[in-house]
């Protein structure tokens, strides 16, 4: 049986304008566009319709399964936890990011993040999940067993993205040594010979290790079809090297001369959502509010606050004149999904997936009031 609906009375945002109209929707694609709002169907009361937002780079689901040092919450119970604040904050696919490599900061055990994916799938199979969820690793290139953890991952077909981090100290986020400091001795209470040997086994990991994991985990990536993100890019030379690998994704650059070279290269540029939220960057780096005044800002993640994701674009609309709000929202939208090759949502468009946000937003923060995923509410 056709399963159909119409949503009515609602100011459509497409990729280039503001419609006025009604959402047709039949067998959980978007069937037609009108500007009939009189049509029979649910009265969105003016409100906006929006695509669903795609969700590239989140450690979210980090936060639910270890919420205290030590502490490790049910698998399946911080997954639901997760997805139901990941939905109702309008993101319908997202890329939960599972840590690859440990090293003294601490990090999971070997084939806890496997244990995790598998518990995802398992979610998935039965019906669990509001969202449609998909896997970013996030690879910590200088530790010594991060090939053994990215290995485990060969056969998990919801494997889409995978990120290249070094955060060695004096380059890409710690630029500076008061930014390291900050992060790893003043925050551990480490004392000043503590902290010169940890910085000593960092810099020698580093240099031993980062460049072969690099070129390990991006010929794996070519060969199974994954995107492939650099991190924290802060020079010219870290911007070539991305190119050099396939880069698709340039997440977090720290410069905007980076940003700039990533953007020129038809990289996606990506930012934190809770930057723009915030108007800065919480580790002291450039503010994406910045790369955005300068058009080089493409894609925005909510990355350790979920509700910023919708909340961002409708302030860079207000704030950028050069910014219209459908140019916005298709950072949250069309371009995440393109980069990472999902052409098959993202947009308000005949033949593609009914994932769809009903938000109210008069002021401040906007209310998300309804949200489908291929035509069934979630939210």
């Amino acid at each position: 049986m056709t399963a159909e609906f119409v949503i009515r009375n609602a100011r459509i945002v497409l990729e280039d304008e503001v419609r006025h109209g009604s959402v047709l929707v039949r067998d959980g694609l978007i069937a037609d566009i009108t500007a009939n709002s009189s049509a029979p169907g649910e009265d969105f009361d003016g409100d906006y319709v929006i695509p669903g937002l795609v969700e590239l780079h989140t450690d979210h689901l980090e936060s639910h399964y270890s919420p205290r040092p030590g502490v490790r919450w049910n698998m399946m119970s911080a997954i639901q936890a997760h997805d139901a604040q990941i939905s109702s904050s309008g993101i319908t696919t997202v890329f939960d990011c599972l840590r690859m490599g440990a090293d003294e900061d601490g990090g999971f055990d070997d084939g806890e993040m496997r244990m995790m994916a598998d518990a995802l799938q398992q979610a998935a199979d039965e019906e669990r999940l509001r969202a449609d969820h998909f896997i970013h690793l996030r690879c910590e290139v200088s530790a010594h067993n991060v090939l053994d953890h990215f290995n485990a991952f060969s056969d998990v077909a919801a494997v889409r993205l995978a990120s290249m981090m070094d955060h060695a100290p004096g380059q890409r986020q710690f630029q500076t040594m008061d930014q390291y400091t900050l992060y790893y001795k003043t925050k551990r209470g480490l004392s000043d010979e503590q902290f010169a040997e940890f910085v000593q086994r960092r810099l020698e990991a580093s240099e031993k290790y980062s460049n072969q994991h690099r070129i390990a985990i991006a010929d794996s990536c070519h060969a199974r079809g994954i995107s492939i993100a650099s991190h924290d890019d802060a020079t010219l030379d870290h911007v070539e090297e991305a190119k050099s690998f396939g880069v698709r994704l340039a997440e977090f650059p720290t410069s905007m001369e980076a940003a700039k070279a990533s953007h020129e290269a038809g990289m996606s540029v990506l930012m934190g959502a809770p930057n723009i939220v915030r108007g800065k960057s919480h580790s002291g780096n450039i503010a994406a509010r910045d790369l955005a005044e300068h058009g080089v800002l493409d894609v925005l993640s909510s990355d350790y606050v979920p509700l910023s994701l919708i909340h961002a674009p409708f302030i860079l609309a207000e704030t950028h004149e050069d910014i219209s709000l459908p140019q916005a929202l298709a950072m949250v939208t069309a371009t995440p999904a393109r980069t990472v090759g999902l052409d098959d949502r993202g947009r308000i468009a005949p033949g593609l997936r009914a994932d769809l946000v009903r938000v109210r937003r008069n002021d401040g923060v906007p209310v998300v009031r309804g949200v489908w995923r291929q035509g069934r509410r979630v939210a």
